[in-house]
């Protein structure tokens, strides 16, 4: 079966050279060391601490499914911005609502560079989202018009995340580390009705690093109850592929890294209604993708862009784990996202 060799995780992701470390870390990298980086151009001259600054991007999201709603929250720094979205999705409704922020140059928000330790957040007095990590462990606080959030995702003991490390560009480097299929504690109250957690489930991405100018991807992500246990899915193409990848899938909290994933769907189609195909060309991942809501924007500044679709829906077909065991998904509800950005 596929095998990918992985690492312990480095305490800093630069090294005494000035360069990060790449590949597949079993465990989270306790800071990125930005500091330490020593960055160039693409004339291979030392980069100015302004190109250090403004080039560096970085973003976090958090996904919780419940029987009754999907809420997907993130918040973005791309050094001239900060953006941010909390959507709620009431699944048998079939209806959407959100809520935006979009910051200018560092005023109002604020991130943190460490995958271990640090907050993010944006917002004022009326609607505020908040992303708190403590030694890994994530907590979420959401306070808008419609959700009201003190949650924190819980993982099974010993479950690895999907962190790595890869080149990107010429001179750039990408950080992302993901872990899907976690449980949910805590409060969440929606249109003032508290709501039960017990079979809630989340994921999380924390992204980071001097990424593509122009970038773009596809992305596929889920946590859900299956006849065999808990499942979490990540699969991305676009981005990440510089000698490894993102892919990734988890059964009960077991860790099982996969090979690379084709994306087929019609981008010009009827908003809200496509379906997609996701698989492996070694056959061990074969899904298909119904989409039944989305959450698109665009936005052209012109030096800055970015067209972003998220779509909710659900997977249907097959995965292999890295033991031959074969597992059957039919109508598991997830996400999917195409999105391209100029930062």
């Amino acid at each position: 079966m596929f095998r990918i060799n992985t690492q312990i995780a480095p305490e800093s992701l630069i090294n005494a050279k000035g360069q990060p470390q790449f590949g597949h870390f079993d465990g989270i990298v306790s800071r990125l060391g930005l500091a330490d980086f020593t960055y160039f151009n693409t004339m291979d001259k030392p980069a100015s601490a302004w190109a250090k600054r403004v080039d560096y991007k970085q973003f976090q999201f958090v996904s919780i499914i419940t029987p009754r709603y999907i809420i997907g929250v993130a918040l973005a720094d791309i050094a001239y911005l900060g953006s941010a979205f909390c959507y709620l999705y009431d699944i048998k409704n079939n209806r959407l609502i959100q809520q935006d922020w979009l910051k200018p140059f560092r005023l109002g928000y604020r991130m943190s560079p460490s995958p271990a330790n640090g907050t993010a957040t944006i917002g004022g007095k009326d609607k505020r989202i908040t992303f708190e990590i403590h030694d890994g462990n994530w907590h979420l606080l959401i306070d808008t018009k419609n959700i009201q959030a003190d949650l924190t995702l819980h993982c099974l003991p010993l479950s690895l995340p999907m962190a790595m490390c890869s080149p990107t560009g010429y001179n750039g480097w990408t950080y992302t580390q993901k872990h899907n299929g976690l449980s949910v504690k805590g409060q969440l109250t929606i249109d003032h009705e508290p709501q039960p957690l017990n079979f809630a489930l989340a994921g999380y991405d924390f992204s980071a690093g001097f990424m593509r100018r122009d970038t773009s991807w596809r992305w596929a992500s889920l946590s859900a109850q299956i006849d065999e246990g808990v499942i979490g899915l990540n699969l991305a193409a676009g981005v990440n592929e510089t000698g490894s990848n993102e892919n990734v899938f988890w059964i009960n909290g077991e860790r099982h890294l996969l090979g690379p994933m084709q994306f087929e769907f019609d981008r010009h189609g009827q908003q809200g209604t496509q379906i997609w195909r996701i698989y492996s060309h070694d056959g061990r991942v074969d899904l298909e993708f119904t989409a039944r809501n989305c959450r698109s924007e665009k936005r052209n500044f012109i030096l800055l862009k970015s067209n972003f679709r998220q779509y909710l829906g659900f997977f249907s077909g097959s995965i292999i784990d890295n033991q031959g065991r074969s597992y059957q998904l039919n109508n598991v509800l997830g996400l999917t996202e195409d999105h391209y950005a100029r930062w």
